[in-house]
């Protein structure tokens, strides 16, 4: 990576049932139209951890718990150089109507279909990992 600032992301790879929940980037953002999981820049003192779950609440509305850090990377797109810190999360409730509850534009996707979604290219190797932890053979 080259002498420009480096952003620390923190990554809600929530997780129920199977099922993943992702979003899709808006328009006019960076790699605008791809597959994304919750998450965002770490503030100054923030650790990766308490930055997915916030950053879970902001964008989603659900409280989540994060459980562990499943993948660390760090990878070099044109507009950023970015530390990603992916964190499988568990819904803090387990609530009855958990799938049909409304999300900001966040929906459920089970594991097997990952492979079938746009994701920024430094998740290629978290698809691989969750597609193969996840998904009933």
């Amino acid at each position: 990576m080259d002498s420009r600032k480096t952003n620390r992301i923190g990554i809600a790879v929530v997780e129920h049932q199977r099922q993943f929940l992702i979003g899709v980037r808006p328009a006019g953002a960076a790699l605008a139209g791809c597959h994304e999981f919750p998450g965002g820049k770490c503030q100054a003192e923030e650790t990766a951890e308490a930055c997915a779950v916030r950053e879970c609440w902001e964008e989603t509305g659900l409280e989540v718990i994060a459980l562990n850090e499943i993948l660390y990377e760090e990878h070099s797109y044109d507009h950023a150089d970015v530390k990603l810190h992916f964190w499988l999360c568990r819904p803090k409730q387990r609530e009855a109507d958990l799938i049909a509850r409304n999300l900001q534009g966040f929906h459920w996707f089970p594991a097997e279909s990952l492979t079938k979604l746009q994701f920024p290219e430094a998740n290629a190797r978290l698809i691989e990992l969750l597609v193969s932890s996840y998904t009933v053979s």
